[in-house]
């Protein structure tokens, strides 16, 4: 299947993709909650069973280690984390645990994981999985799937085998995890394909969370990131909480500096082009006889909805405000864009 074939199945009807490559940890025993709570920027320990929040890990400086999802199965936490974080962060996880009950595996070869996504994902949902544990979900239907916030999760079963399924909003369209036993992953994923959903690949699935304006580790952060730099604040860091890695970076920024960083992840829309600048690309202003660097791209597309290309990048806090007017400086070509917020989805299509 084509990319544009995927996308439009992801964007009209339903399209799967494989999540083999991302890190899947379990975090069980009985100070599990209080332990990842001093590591963690999210507040765990308010997370019921059927609950979860996306979290980030940081060093003492205040630098990302990973960007995580954490859900809550009711006797352990379940770790959604990037493939070029998980060896990382099991080892750290099983290094800080000294007194406490606390065991960290990794399930990532056990587990597997599809991502379902479009307007007919909670009605595929629905057909496929059967309700086991709903933790306070009643029916499977695909209105109340479809109305579940995002995190929100439920035990099931297909085919006699054990599966978790987990509300994602990755793209901007009704989106599921559906995690499974990896010997059983290729009948469900028959199943998920005989009841609608088309296949698509890491690049389709790319280009769909590029234009909802979903930043994604490492693309678009790394460990030389700081949180608020990334705009991830309001979903990953609670203020409520008490300590943990790197909250006094954290707070000294919100408080004294007023939440200023040197600069911001933006989207960036670029006016008609046939060019798609690759990651990397630098960013200029339009009147500067020198080309200083004022930003770099880290995400690149170009979107069938809008029939131009986006980007997410990096730009100084002086030029990051929305319409601020700024230049690619591509190959040969200066090519000009807008600083946008939010999802590119919101935008006028063109034409």
């Amino acid at each position: 299947m084509s990319i544009l074939e995927g996308y439009h199945a992801a964007r009209r009807t339903a399209g799967v993709i494989d999540f083999s490559s991302r890190g899947r940890i379990v975090v069980a025993g009985e100070d599990r909650v209080s332990y990842l709570q001093g590591l963690l920027t999210n507040d765990i320990a308010s997370l019921k069973s059927g609950y979860g929040c996306y979290a980030a890990y940081l060093t003492p400086q205040g630098r990302m280690l990973a960007d995580l999802s954490v859900i809550n199965l009711g006797e352990a936490l379940f770790l959604d984390v990037s493939s070029s974080c998980t060896t990382m962060l099991v080892d750290r996880l099983r290094e800080f645990v000294f007194m406490e009950n606390v065991t960290v595996e990794d399930r990532t070869r056990t587990w597997t994981a599809f991502g379902l996504y479009g307007p007919e994902a909670a009605r595929i949902v629905s057909e496929v999985i059967r309700l086991v544990e709903g933790f306070g979900i009643t029916e499977l239907g695909a209105g109340e799937l479809s109305n579940l916030k995002e995190y929100r999760h439920f035990s099931g079963e297909f085919s006699g085998t054990p599966v978790v399924v987990v509300r994602s909003d990755e793209i901007g369209e009704v989106g599921f995890l559906v995690y499974v036993e990896s010997p059983r992953s290729p009948f469900l994923a028959d199943a998920l394909r005989q009841a609608g959903a088309k296949a698509l690949d890491v690049e389709t699935f790319d280009l769909l969370r590029l234009e909802s304006g979903r930043p994604v580790f490492p693309a678009d952060m790394n460990q030389e990131t700081i949180p608020l730099e990334a705009g991830i604040q309001d979903r990953a860091i609670s203020l409520e909480k008490g300590c943990y890695v790197g909250q006094e970076v954290v707070i000294r920024i919100l408080h004294r500096g007023q939440g200023r960083v040197a600069r911001r992840l933006v989207g960036l829309s670029f006016k008609q082009s046939d060019v798609t600048p690759p990651p990397g690309t630098v960013l200029t202003t339009p009147d500067d006889p020198s080309d200083k660097v004022v930003g770099t791209l880290t995400s690149t597309a170009s979107s069938p909805a809008l029939e131009r290309p986006i980007a997410l990048g990096y730009v100084v806090r002086e030029l990051a405000e929305v319409g601020t007017k700024l230049v690619v400086l591509g190959v040969d070509q200066r090519i000009p864009v807008v600083v946008t917020s939010g999802s590119f989805l919101e935008l006028p299509r063109s034409g």
